[in-house]
């Protein structure tokens, strides 16, 4: 899934890549950021459009701690933050 943002940079539901790619190719979107991997429309949308609710679910951990982004039972976003072992103190 990749994020799009609107005109005003506002966050809009997820899209599937072949739709990004689609919008891309078409001049309708430009890339905003990299990683994570965004859009942004460069026509306004309606703002009466339904948003769709998602949930950040985080699992902690000693080493690493996982998050992910989930509308209804639908994954869209996964992500893993790794924590700095490295480090003692005295």
């Amino acid at each position: 899934m990749v994020f799009v943002l609107d005109t005003n940079k506002r966050p809009l539901a997820p899209c599937h890549e072949a739709v990004a790619r689609k919008l891309l190719k078409q001049g309708k979107a430009a890339i905003y950021r990299r990683f994570p991997f965004t859009i942004i429309l460069k026509k306004s949308v309606d703002e009466s459009e339904i948003k769709a609710t998602y949930r950040l679910k985080i699992d902690y951990g000693s080493r690493h701690t996982g998050l992910a982004i989930l509308r209804g039972q639908e994954v869209v976003w996964l992500g893993q933050l790794d924590h700095r072992t490295d480090i003692k103190e005295e």
